[in-house]
């Protein structure tokens, strides 16, 4: 095979005062942070639907850039070239995970019997590539979002057909997650939602998408799935209202249908951005809950209202999140950069500095949440905030032993209440700050 992404050579870590655009100045795989390498903290991947198959196409325009790697595109000899050209780009960056929906791996046929042949042809070839390599799986999807049968939805459709059509989707992905030696499986529910209430039956749809997930589970863990199940949510697009809005909105449904036991969340930043929450908070929702598995590293523009998937930058935004991950002890899954390169950055080279970018970017997130967490000036004010609560009162009312009564009389014998308190929000606000650039 020969090298498709030529005169680029394997990244290398050169340090911050580096000028070589080809090289890291913060991903150092090997510097150790909080007793862990910084390759552990962050086990980064590859989404091979906007690496090897995003191509620049927007709804005013077509292909920008040339992913057909020297083959004809819709074949099976393009999908391998694409395996070539992602094995050789996470060789180059040092990346040790890949992530894939079903048909970004294969061009899909118009029958599913013949779609499958080709999954199973290209995974033998992914699982060749992988031998001799330390590259591993993060997790598989199935893409139930882009054929036009799942216009209505593929768990809240309302075609029987098209909802057998997506279990079978879903078994075969899951066959493959297994094969490839996955550690996740993702539901991203884009088009589980509806455009108006005057056609949608609500309850019906959501209770039909449990059950689709709880067949998933079953069927998973009867052929040796071990890993986590994860919900990704999204408020819109391309449905209106869509049923996985946030990640508190995901947890309550996971809870009703009785699946919080095999599911977490697989939270992106871009999508956090569209429910008009910050990254942070979705990350803090699902770790307080024991639900962060993994994270879709982007980032939106706040001044458009869609999902841009822009390859991380904002140092400020990582370190936020890293923070969050640090406090909750880590990962299940990864860091997958679910993001794409501006459209007039249309060549090879600009793919690569994407990555160092948002490499670099996650990794000094890493070395400043660290940084924070050892300063402790933010823990301890924020255990101080709450002390008033460690007392016997207090112990009773977190053991649920306590009544309205006796706080009321408690009340009653203060008269007046007392203050509660200065937040100090500008005082912190700076406290991060010196942290992050003093």
């Amino acid at each position: 095979m020969s090298e498709i992404f030529t005169n680029i050579p394997k990244i290398q870590y050169e340090g911050k005062s580096s000028k070589n655009p080809l090289a890291f100045r913060y991903y150092d795989a090997d510097r150790v942070i909080l007793g862990k390498k910084m390759s552990e903290h962050l086990p980064f991947a590859m989404a091979w639907w906007h690496n090897l198959c995003a191509a620049g196409t927007d709804m005013f325009g077509r292909d920008t850039a040339d992913k057909s790697f020297g083959t004809e595109k819709g074949t099976m000899e393009h999908a391998k070239a694409k395996v070539d050209a992602g094995f050789e780009f996470m060789q180059k960056l040092g990346i040790k995970y890949f992530c894939f929906h079903d048909v970004d791996i294969i061009p899909e046929a118009e029958d599913i019997n013949e779609t499958n042949r080709r999954l199973d042809e290209i995974t033998d070839y992914i699982l060749e590539k992988m031998q001799g390599t330390d590259i591993k799986c993060l997790w598989g999807t199935a893409n139930m979002f882009s054929n036009p049968r799942f216009m209505n939805g593929a768990g809240s459709t309302n075609s029987l057909d098209v909802y057998c059509f997506a279990a079978a989707q879903i078994k075969k992905a899951l066959e493959l997650t297994v094969k490839l030696g996955g550690k996740g499986y993702v539901f991203w529910g884009g088009r589980e939602g509806y455009e108006t209430l005057l056609n949608t039956d609500v309850k019906l749809e959501q209770e039909h998408i449990a059950a689709l997930m709880k067949m998933a589970v079953t069927y998973g863990r009867s052929i040796g799935f071990t890993g986590d199940f994860y919900i990704e949510p999204k408020p819109k697009e391309p449905m209106k209202h869509q049923y996985d809005f946030d990640a508190a909105t995901a947890i309550g449904f996971l809870r009703q249908y009785g699946l919080d036991k095999d599911f977490k969340m697989n939270i992106e930043a871009n999508h956090a951005t569209l429910a008009g929450h910050t990254f942070r908070h979705e990350l803090r929702i699902s770790a307080i809950n024991g639900m962060l598995g993994s994270i879709d590293a982007n980032q939106g523009d706040y001044l458009l209202g869609w999902d841009t998937d822009e390859f991380p930058y904002d140092v400020y935004e990582s370190t936020m999140c890293m923070y969050e991950v640090l406090k909750a002890g880590g990962l299940t899954g990864g860091f997958n950069f679910d993001a794409k390169n501006r459209r007039p950055s249309n060549t090879y080279e600009d793919m690569f500095h994407a990555y160092i970018l948002g490499m670099d970017t996650f990794a000094l997130g890493l070395i400043k949440a660290a940084e924070m967490i050892e300063d402790g000036e933010l823990d301890a004010f924020v255990a101080n905030k709450y002390a008033s609560f460690n007392c016997e009162l207090g112990e009773k009312i977190a053991r649920g032993e306590c009544t309205l009564e006796e706080l009321a009389a408690r009340a009653a014998d203060m008269g007046t209440c007392a203050n509660p308190g200065s937040g100090r929000q500008e005082y912190l606000e700076g406290v991060v700050n010196r942290v992050m650039f003093g």
